[in-house]
């Protein structure tokens, strides 16, 4: 996800006061504070103050660690957090609002028109809540899809936000079930592991706590995917959306209808399906990422030669392990700030690389070359702090050079080598550097080393030292235009 800087506004135009930024944001930041206190109450009323204390506590448990994990997934070219707290707080209290309202309404109308309260709940579970969940989630990833378009550029940052959108989902739903199972046990007299609420909290946060968000990705790779297209396939990119939203429904669905199955329905269900599902979208997940990490290698050498980029920095900037390193090495010799300083120096060089190679495909769109010069002004303004941390980072992370090896006995002749023909040392061989013998072995006694990547920047070279950034202001010189 692109992080800076923001779109210029060099046309002023004058805007309705429904059309300013303030208002928007007031606007939805209401919206969001109703509906939380809406499903707070409803949820406080079904489980009571001491069961939703309770789920609130359990439920709370999960949430740091799959937020952990979106985010660390997201590292390469990091989003803003408004983003991500947008789509908790949408899947929290807007989509879990939407949720219970309209599943208890269409449940309670399948059961006044059939007669058959068992049957609706069935239909309830496996048919509407599916379509109605999985829509009222997808509604945050369409949002940031429209109205965040600069940060959402591809699959990653479809799962990012889908996923964060189901935790916040998720979150509300545990609460719910695990204030009502700890009520339910009140009643019985039941507690410990045999109590409902420890079955409840086994199944839904320690087995399953990736089930929502297990579905919702499946809708942000299809934005995601969408993203990546071309403007010209706007069918595609209206039906992979749609594609994904109802992948997202179907294994909804199955995963609701596993104790249908049978007794060990709901095992079978998760060892056969929701397991394997989960390490393949988490295989691409991660494949998505070290491909993004490519495309910074092979973009950034272009700024290289137009003198915006250090030779090391494309090497530094295209490893996790690298750009870890040179954080470390800025907090270590300046402090919070000057790893602050790194990583937005980092973030834009990633942004640069990824709007290079939008622009290289014809997705850039006709300001490529106002953005593309705003990230390289923030590049060079940052450049006195981040440039010695990645030079660093360079050459701490840089593979290390082969080891060479003396090349084997029979190379200086039959019968000679190290020992001589009868165990005696000998200081050169028999016949000098070429045998007669073997007419293609090499004339040096060692195979010479492959060169380095960036041979400037080899380990022993004294570590550089901080300098404060330079007012000089480089004269602006793109890499040569891109060709859509």
């Amino acid at each position: 996800m692109a992080t800076c800087p923001p779109y210029p506004t060099h046309v002023h135009r004058h805007t309705h006061w429904w059309q300013r930024t303030w208002v928007r944001y007031g606007a939805l930041i209401t919206l969001l504070a109703l509906s939380g206190l809406v499903i707070l109450a409803l949820v406080r009323e079904q489980t009571g103050t001491q069961g939703f204390l309770v789920g609130l506590g359990l439920a709370v448990l999960p949430v740091p660690l799959l937020v952990a994990a979106f985010r660390w997934l997201d590292r390469v070219d990091p989003g803003p957090w408004r983003n991500l707290l947008f789509c908790f707080a949408w899947g929290a209290c807007a989509a879990a609002l939407i949720a219970i309202v309209a599943n208890s309404f269409a449940t309670r109308w399948i059961a006044t028109a059939t007669a058959d309260p068992a049957g609706a709940d069935t239909w309830g579970a496996t048919v509407i809540a599916p379509v109605v969940e999985e829509s009222a989630k997808a509604a945050a990833v369409l949002l940031v899809f429209l109205f965040r378009r600069r940060d959402f550029t591809g699959i990653v940052d479809g799962v990012v936000v889908a996923g964060v959108t189901a935790t916040g989902f998720a979150f509300t739903e545990n609460i719910l079930y695990l204030g009502t199972a700890f009520g339910t046990d009140q009643l019985t007299g039941d507690s410990g592991i045999a109590s409902v609420t420890a079955a409840t909290f086994f199944v839904r946060v320690v087995m399953s706590p990736f089930a929502h968000p297990l579905f919702t990705v499946l809708t942000g790779i299809g934005f995601g995917i969408a993203a990546l297209s071309a403007g010209r396939h706007r069918l595609r990119r209206a039906l992979l959306p749609l594609a994904g939203l109802l992948l997202a429904m179907g294994m909804h669905a199955l995963w609701n209808g596993s104790a249908a199955f049978g007794e060990y329905g709901f095992f079978a269900v998760y060892a056969a399906f929701m397991v394997p599902s989960f390490g393949l979208l988490t295989w691409l997940v991660i494949w998505t990422r070290q491909r993004e990490l490519g495309t910074v290698r092979a973009e950034l050498p272009a700024y290289v030669a137009a003198g915006w980029l250090t030779p090391a920095e494309p090497y530094a900037l295209g490893s996790m392990r690298a750009r870890r390193v040179a954080r470390q090495y800025a907090r270590k010799h300046a402090g919070k700030e000057g790893a602050r300083a790194v990583a937005r120096y980092e973030a834009c060089a990633t942004s640069v690389a990824f709007l290079r190679q939008r622009g290289r495909r014809g997705r850039a769109g006709a300001d490529f070359t106002v953005r593309e010069r705003q990230l390289l002004d923030a590049l060079w303004h940052l450049r006195g702090v981040a440039r010695p941390a990645l030079d660093y980072a360079a050459r701490a992370t840089a593979p290390p050079a082969p080891v060479p090896r003396p090349l084997p006995p029979w190379a200086y002749g039959y019968g000679y080598g190290a020992q001589g023909a009868y165990g005696h040392a000998t200081a050169h061989p028999p016949y000098g550097p070429n045998p007669p013998h073997h007419p293609q072995a090499s004339h040096a006694p060692y195979p010479q080393a492959p060169h380095a990547p960036y041979p400037q920047y080899a380990p022993h070279a004294p570590y550089p030292q901080y300098a404060p950034p330079s007012p000089q202001h480089a004269p602006y010189t793109p890499p040569g235009p891109y060709r859509p």
